[in-house]
């Protein structure tokens, strides 16, 4: 939308309007300043990459809010001071669509998709089509017309034909324009098709909000962006961070003397056009192909990454791209011939609650887990589903034999979003919580601030002391291969392996006589216990299990000693001085190293050739990563985020795990989140790209 020229042009503007704003604004700028106020909303929402702090816009913004309360008679209506609307609204009229708004036929398959095309082609007479292939948003369908390059109404999507004037409410989504310079096409009245989503993040911070309050979470983005289009307050509208994307022009009506724009000769072309004009429309994401092949094999890789998107989505959309063979091969009454939506596979589906076993933890929680009647979602055959703990189970209303509906989030793990009370036989049964350990019988407590019960019989409940062995061998930890859950439970049962140190003294001999285990298949085995030895002293802090550590506080308590052990001598508040080190955590790691048992077992470990001792790397003392403290929010490009932090530590860097005045940099990569918000409030904070990080790793300063 805007050229490098004008960029470098409104930010100087930018730069001179805030070195006078305490000055005040005269009447005769105020066009000048919305003018840069819009850029930066283009920045900020279209482009996800300002130019300007939040506080510097604020700035900005309230000088022209002032100014055009000096001078009421020079507002005008596409002002960024007129988003919010005073008041609230009585009702939501209803408006009829210049052109039904009609769903798109579903395909689930490549079948389907070939079956599309040969119909396209057949009714259009081609041996081959040229498609346009995007995402299907997720969220709240909405048609907006612009007249004389002026927004002057929203609707929804209502039953197709008749929907509901919110204009108001869609004033409030910085990422749809107040105006579009449509007239330099030779347009003066369009009519464009999109969706109202919410983000990953901002859906996330909206449920936490209403979990806050003590009401019940949304079931999905799409219910939230929808919900919040009919609320009667457009200032709560404006608090809810929506976004939109437009992605169809349904209608044209041109201005006197002008013929149709050669964008629109094409749907790639209207997409392309809609960009320039300031719209979030699916530009970027859009891919054209001609034949079906090529579109398949894309929309099946699509579906792989479509949790790396910050947005829902739920297929991909295939549209014949020429706009005048999609008029040649027109519509039935339910959906046009000329687009085919690509669904994906479910993520929601519905099952019975038939049991719930209650599994304990290697640190003693109690897990409920539903075990349902199998159903497929998102691909996956769903048998089982973290309860997580007894006031979730209160919270979402759950008796055994409810009806539930269930859903794979992002990171692929099943969850409930709610039960069905009004479905209810009468023959559903309360979920009674135990009082004991479900393995050792040992009285489980429950801590006020806490909401899991827990067993505290740590080093002699079998079911901990197994879930503490598989740890200590996972990946992440010792990364011993080959011995797995259920090998580790195997032998737990076979009393050849009673707890960590029982790892290095297997009974190989026995083991290679089992059926199941052959020569090859032990021998790795044993190769992998003995490469173990050799893991360095942060893994073996992870690997203990001490509850609360995870991987970056076990590198934070590796580099503080010597010896592992100096940590009989730690007291809690020197504990609590090291970073990254609260009083939980302090707690966790007085209570594990004055636990007998616990330094018994290291010295057991440290016998058996275990590193117990810091080898410390030399740190660069030229490094302008040493002593610093860094964290990583959003995607980077050029490395990958373990890569980028593995970088840091070897540089004599330490990584943080959250923001705080303890942290120096922030490196922040595309689509950053709430970190990316706080850190902004913290001063001695410095925010830096992927790119001004690498600078430092060669030698620059930031």
């Amino acid at each position: 939308m805007y050229t490098k020229e004008q960029t470098q042009h409104l930010q100087q503007q930018t730069v001179t309007f805030l070195k006078h704003t305490g000055e005040g604004i005269d009447a005769s700028q105020m066009n000048e300043l919305r003018s840069v106020l819009r850029f930066h909303e283009y920045r900020y929402y279209i482009m996800n990459d300002p130019l300007i702090a939040d506080a510097e816009y604020d700035q900005l913004y309230k000088a022209l809010e002032k100014t055009e309360q000096e001078h009421p008679e020079l507002i005008t209506a596409d002002s960024p001071t007129q988003r919010v609307s005073k008041g609230l609204i009585k009702d939501f009229p209803k408006v009829q669509h210049l052109v039904p708004m009609l769903s798109l036929d579903n395909s689930y398959d490549a079948a389907d998709l070939i079956d599309f095309d040969r119909k396209a082609k057949e009714l259009s007479g081609l041996s081959e089509m040229e498609y346009c292939v995007e995402p299907k948003f997720d969220g709240a369908s909405i048609s907006l017309i612009y007249e004389n390059d002026m927004l002057v109404r929203g609707v929804t999507r209502g039953d197709g034909v008749v929907g509901d004037d919110i204009t108001a409410n869609i004033r409030q989504i910085r990422s749809v324009p107040l105006s579009a310079n449509f007239s330099a096409y030779g347009i003066q009245q369009i009519e464009i098709r999109g969706e109202v989503l919410m983000n990953k993040n901002h859906f996330k911070a909206y449920n936490d909000m209403l979990e806050e309050q003590g009401a019940d979470r949304l079931a999905n983005p799409r219910n939230a962006a929808a919900g919040s289009l009919r609320i009667k307050d457009p200032r709560e509208v404006s608090r809810r961070n929506l976004e939109a994307f437009l992605y169809h022009i349904s209608d044209v009506s041109l201005l006197p003397k002008h013929s149709a724009p050669p964008a629109l000769q094409t749907h790639s072309g209207s997409l392309k056009m809609l960009w320039e004009l300031g719209f979030r429309s699916p530009e970027k994401e859009k891919k054209v192909f001609k034949g079906i092949s090529a579109i398949i094999e894309y929309c099946e890789v699509f579906e792989k990454q479509r949790d790396e998107l910050p947005y829902e989505i739920d297929g991909m959309v295939i549209k014949v791209n020429d706009l005048a063979i999609q008029e040649r091969l027109g519509m039935t009454t339910h959906h046009p011939r000329w687009a085919i939506a690509y669904k994906f596979k479910a993520r929601q589906g519905t099952s019975k609650l038939m049991a719930v076993e209650f599994q304990v933890g290697r640190t003693g929680a109690v897990t409920p887990v539903a075990k349902i009647d199998p159903v497929q979602v998102g691909g996956v055959t769903v048998g089982s589903i973290s309860l997580h703990n007894e006031e979730y189970i209160k919270e979402k209303n759950l008796q055994l034999g409810d009806t539930i509906l269930i859903e794979r989030s992002g990171d692929v793990i099943p969850q409930v979003v709610k039960s069905f009370p009004e479905l209810r036989t009468g023959d559903e049964a309360i979920i009674h919580f135990p009082v004991n350990c479900p393995v050792c019988g040992y009285a489980l407590e429950k801590p006020e601030d806490e909401a899991v019960w827990r067993c505290n019989n740590s080093n002699n409940c079998p079911a901990q002391i197994v879930e503490r062995i598989i740890h200590f061998n996972s990946k992440d930890a010792m990364d011993i291969r080959g011995l797995g859950d259920a090998i580790v439970r195997k032998f737990y049962a076979l009393d050849y392996l009673r707890d960590i140190p029982g790892i290095y003294h297997l009974p190989f001999e026995k083991i290679r006589k089992m059926e199941g285990f052959g020569e090859k298949s032990v021998t790795n085995m044993e190769a992998a216990i003995a490469a173990s030895k050799k893991q360095p002293l942060h893994r073996l802090i992870y690997g203990l299990g001490i509850r609360y550590i995870g991987e970056t506080t076990a590198k934070v308590l590796a580099q503080r000693v010597d010896h592992l052990l100096d940590y009989t001598r730690f007291t809690g508040e020197q504990l609590q001085e090291l970073e990254d080190v609260g009083p939980k955590v302090a707690g966790s790691v007085y209570q594990f190293f004055h636990n007998e048992q616990n330094i018994q077992m290291l010295h057991q470990l440290e016998d058996i050739g275990l590193q117990l001792k810091n080898e410390k790397k030399a740190l660069h003392s030229s490094s302008n990563l040493a002593g610093q403290t860094f964290l990583f929010t959003g995607t980077l490009h050029k490395l990958k985020r373990s890569e980028a932090e593995a970088i840091v530590e070897e540089n004599g860097g330490a990584i943080l795990t959250g923001v705080s005045s303890k942290l120096n940099y922030l490196v922040v990569g595309e689509d950053a989140g709430s970190k990316f918000e706080k850190a902004k409030k913290i001063a001695t904070i410095k925010i830096i790209n992927e790119e001004a990080f690498l600078g430092m790793i060669n030698g620059s300063a930031v």
